[in-house]
């Protein structure tokens, strides 16, 4: 009868430790791993995506990315020019007749442009004022006032701006709606007039919406070919978006000091230097002869796999040439130590509980 006991003690205890194992299993495999990878070449994985592998070396070190603006940015810049100001619905003109005080009461809080575009005056009546320069306004009211005054000679300025106006929004700190004045504004000054872009905004990402399109302008891009943002002035009704970095970001994944997402910033980012932001490898878990890079290709419908041997301290030179690109991915893998230690340390409560049962 007690050897029965034992032997149904033994066998509970084993089928405790083969569930017990079989739970470890798999919540080791339901991390995310590398895998039984090919050391170089093309493969097709089970959810049938195309995969190119490649070690890192001098001669597979892909080429910088050159960011160039598009055609219709040259184009915008091409077509952009200084163009003086011309009075719209909505301003407020001051207008002055000196040798004559009546008149000039007459206006202390200036003549407004009504919505068709037209000032009231007295003497002339309406006079058009919108879609004209100051000095072409000028010249028309003189003209008429010269059928009632001797010395007509109106001395004419705008003293509120309202009628052409910008939008900005994104990642700005004042995002809203702003007046253009009669001095141009530049897509610089424009930025500034928000208050600048945020601690997370993107110079390099700015879309600008001109008449139902959309030109996609980088402050950086336009550097590298000798332009700049105060080359393309702000037209009445464009809207400007500064996008997010989070647009512009590497994803840090595996056995890092610190899992987080890197920003792209607007000088570039390189291998060594995310490594870097992530408080390098960690020296307990991570297995540093193979540190992944993968890349999406949507181009030519696969997906870059780059790898490298951290262990050896040359390579640092090559991570440090190695340039990221948004939306990369970095992963090493746990050594085999690590994840031994991960059943182990998944196995201990069973065992525990396995010790109280022969106890009993």
């Amino acid at each position: 009868m007690r050897q029965s006991l034992k032997l149904l003690r033994a066998s509970s205890l084993l089928l405790i430790t083969l569930w017990s194992a079989g739970c470890a299993t798999t919540t080791i495999n339901s991390g995310l791993q590398a895998g039984e990878l090919p050391p170089v070449g093309d493969f097709t994985a089970e959810n049938g995506l195309q995969f190119n592998i490649q070690p890192l070396s001098l001669a597979t070190l892909p080429a910088p990315q050159v960011k160039r603006p598009s055609n219709d940015v040259y184009q915008l810049i091409a077509n952009s020019n200084k163009k003086e100001y011309r009075i719209a619905q909505g301003d407020t003109l001051s207008i002055v007749l000196v040798g004559y005080p009546d008149m000039a009461a007459a206006g202390v809080n200036g003549y407004p442009v009504d919505q068709q575009g037209f000032v009231q005056f007295p003497l002339v009546g309406r006079v058009k004022a919108s879609g004209l320069s100051v000095p072409q306004f000028t010249a028309s009211l003189q003209s008429k006032l010269q059928r009632f005054l001797k010395y007509s000679d109106p001395q004419i300025k705008i003293i509120n701006y309202r009628g052409n106006k910008f939008f900005i929004d994104g990642e700005v700190r004042q995002p809203g709606e702003f007046a253009i004045d009669d001095a141009p504004v530049s897509l610089y000054s424009a930025i500034s007039k928000a208050g600048g872009a945020t601690e997370v905004g993107d110079s390099n990402s700015i879309v600008l919406n001109r008449k139902g399109r959309n030109y996609n302008i980088g402050l950086a891009d336009l550097r590298q070919i000798g332009a700049s943002g105060n080359q393309i002035y702000i037209q009445d009704g464009d809207s400007i978006h500064v996008n997010s970095q989070s647009r512009n970001t590497v994803y840090v994944l595996g056995e890092f000091g610190q899992i987080k997402p890197v920003p792209i910033l607007e000088q570039g980012l390189s291998l060594a230097q995310v490594l870097g932001e992530s408080q390098g490898l960690n020296s307990f878990t991570a297995n540093a002869a193979k540190v992944y890079i993968v890349r999406d290709n949507l181009e030519f419908r696969r997906t870059n796999i780059y790898y490298v041997d951290m262990q050896t301290i040359t390579n640092l030179a090559l991570a440090n040439r190695f340039e990221m690109q948004p939306n990369d991915i970095l992963y090493v893998d746990p050594t085999g130590l690590t994840r031994w230690s991960r059943v182990i340390n998944s196995l201990l409560p069973s065992t525990s509980a396995i010790r109280s049962l022969s106890g009993l």
